[in-house]
């Protein structure tokens, strides 16, 4: 008798399991079919995981900022070697105006990174003035610093404080390259993987953004007929308030790349 009863106890507790189930499958049903016709969504998270999440990447991108409206944005392949693209309305007239208002009082001679120490030194290859912003100094730096993230999909904290660049008439940065070629630098700041220029202001003549090394052909770029003579002299960007121009100085292989040789030439004032 024992026996007949145990086997009864487990009969209902199979049979309770089986209804649970039933209708856990039949709650499941309805959820995906409610998902399907649009009547129900899942939360989305808003920590800064979501960053880095590939699902998240559209809708964020096409948010309007904190300060002022960006405006229509599309993406322009400039060239494969160096990897370059410009991203247009990357920022709003606002946020360009208040990254000059910020950084203006600070302003200092810009300097060269010297190959042996590490430390700062001033060279005659570069004679603008510029200063740099501490890391998530304010809720706009940071809303900015977060879109370079999800623009370049490299994490904030693998990124250098923003700095802002003034050239006045005549002042320049010679051609050079972003990545470090010295063990002292790779070894205790480690390498220079891409750079993102954002201008902040737009310029009559001159100023342009210019790769000597780029290959394709230089003249297709539709501002062309805009460029300075100086501009011309290998592939170069013009400057236009909000854009952004984001270049690797490495290649897909880890490997340094020549063709990212860049410099500056302001005939007009520009900052960028």
């Amino acid at each position: 008798m024992a026996k007949v009863r145990h086997s009864r106890f487990t009969a209902k507790k199979r049979l309770t399991v089986t209804l649970v189930l039933s209708i856990l499958f039949m709650l499941t049903i309805v959820l995906l079919m409610l998902l399907g016709l649009g009547i129900f969504s899942l939360p989305m998270t808003t920590d800064d995981s979501s960053l880095y999440d590939l699902t998240s990447y559209r809708r964020m991108a096409s948010e309007r900022g904190r300060l002022g409206n960006r405006g229509e944005k599309c993406t322009q392949v400039l060239s494969w070697e160096p990897r370059a693209s410009i991203y247009h309305n990357f920022l709003s007239k606002e946020e360009c105006e208040y990254l000059i208002k910020i950084a203006k009082p600070f302003m200092k001679k810009s300097s060269v990174v010297d190959s042996k120490t590490g430390k700062s030194k001033d060279s005659r290859v570069r004679t603008s003035s510029g200063m740099f912003l501490k890391r998530g100094q304010d809720k706009i730096i940071s809303d900015i610093e977060k879109r370079i993230a999800e623009y370049s999909f490299i994490p904030i904290e693998h990124g250098e404080g923003l700095q802002v660049l003034h050239y006045e008439v005549g002042q320049k940065y010679e051609p050079h390259f972003d990545y470090f070629v010295d063990e002292y630098n790779t070894r205790h700041g480690g390498q220079r993987m891409a750079t993102m220029l954002m201008y902040l202001s737009d310029v009559e003549e001159g100023g342009e953004t210019i790769f000597p090394n780029a290959k394709g052909n230089i003249s297709a770029v539709p501002w062309w007929d805009e460029l300075s003579e100086c501009g011309k002299g290998g592939l170069a960007v013009k400057p236009k308030m909000g854009d952004a121009l984001l270049f690797w100085s490495m290649k897909p292989d880890a490997t340094v790349d020549p063709s990212s040789l860049h410099g500056y030439l302001a005939t007009h004032v520009i900052a960028v």
